[in-house]
């Protein structure tokens, strides 16, 4: 493994949970920020209803107001047809969806069980591969749910294979709860492998609830996966879920890849300046560790 590609999630999923709503211009200068740390692919928000995620309900605004840099892709999260009509409509030019493996998190998030919400993506994704849009699938809680118990990988497996046979062009696999470990995702990267899902369909969005994140990207980087989502200062978690941490910090997997030798394109040095400064926006302490020790320095 020489290179990984980290795709940053902070200005959707990382802010989604945060009861602190930032204005507009501040979410600009994330993005902004976060390209001049060399990210080629930042999801910059999402077209949910803004009753359900107040943090989002700018994303017509934002995304029209955004200054496109040659080279980096900005994804969209969009929840349905609606969803895609507003966000063609802003000039949306990669977008995502999302289901869930288990079927509690699925109600509770999609209002819909988890087949429905697979199925009602069919439409989506076929009006989007017909606007030559690029789309990613998102697969929650593939490891364990917290009303569920364990996600048996079977059934991981099976619904990637949907995302993807309806035209996804990439799998993000979340670790929702954050409870994984190498152990777990071992054996589920592992049935995705025995399933003949090519690794390079594959990407992992790890939380990191049990302190467990850094080490199942070390182990799925020793599998051949090679791209992975994070977010700047670790911020993020789930508003339907509430016991969810943050997800992987992204300068933590970058310091790692680092003294890996492993490229990811990424300055570390930009990104703990932008968790500090995302600090000071939220007004509280990221949980990310490599920001915090390289910003006391």
């Amino acid at each position: 493994m020489t290179r990984i590609q980290i795709v940053e999630v902070s200005p959707r999923d990382g802010l989604q949970a945060e009861s602190r709503t930032l204005p507009t211009e501040t979410k600009l200068e994330l993005i902004t920020r976060l390209a001049e740390a060399g990210h080629t692919v930042i999801e910059a928000t999402s077209f949910v209803n803004p009753k359900a995620v107040p943090q989002l309900a700018d994303a017509e605004e934002l995304l029209r107001a955004l200054k496109r840099r040659p080279g980096v892709r900005y994804p969209v999260l969009v929840p349905n047809e609606k969803g895609l009509d507003r966000a063609l409509a802003a000039g949306a030019e990669d977008i995502a969806v999302f289901a869930s493996a288990s079927e509690s998190y699925s109600r509770k998030n999609l209002n819909r069980s988890r087949d429905e919400a697979i199925d009602g993506y069919r439409e989506v994704v076929s009006r989007a591969k017909d606007a030559r849009l690029r789309v990613r699938g998102y697969l929650s809680m593939v490891i364990a749910d917290p009303w569920d118990g364990p996600t048996k990988p079977d059934v991981v497996v099976e619904c990637a294979k949907r995302l993807l046979a309806m035209g996804c062009d990439e799998l993000s696999l979340g670790d929702t709860s954050g409870v994984g470990t190498p152990g777990e995702v071992r054996t589920l990267l592992n049935a995705l492998t025995d399933a003949a899902i090519a690794k390079d369909k594959i990407a992992l969005h790890l939380h990191d609830t049990y302190g467990q994140a850094l080490a199942n990207a070390y182990l799925a980087i020793e599998m051949g996966i090679t791209t992975f989502d994070a977010s700047v200062g670790g911020i993020g978690g789930s508003p339907f879920a509430k016991m969810a941490a943050g997800n992987l910090a992204t300068e933590d997997l970058v310091w790692m890849c680092d003294g890996l030798g492993i490229e990811t394109g990424l300055h570390v040095e930009r990104l703990a300046a932008t968790s500090a400064w995302m600090s000071q926006q939220l007004g509280r302490e990221l949980p990310g560790r490599v920001a915090r020790a390289l910003n006391a320095g």
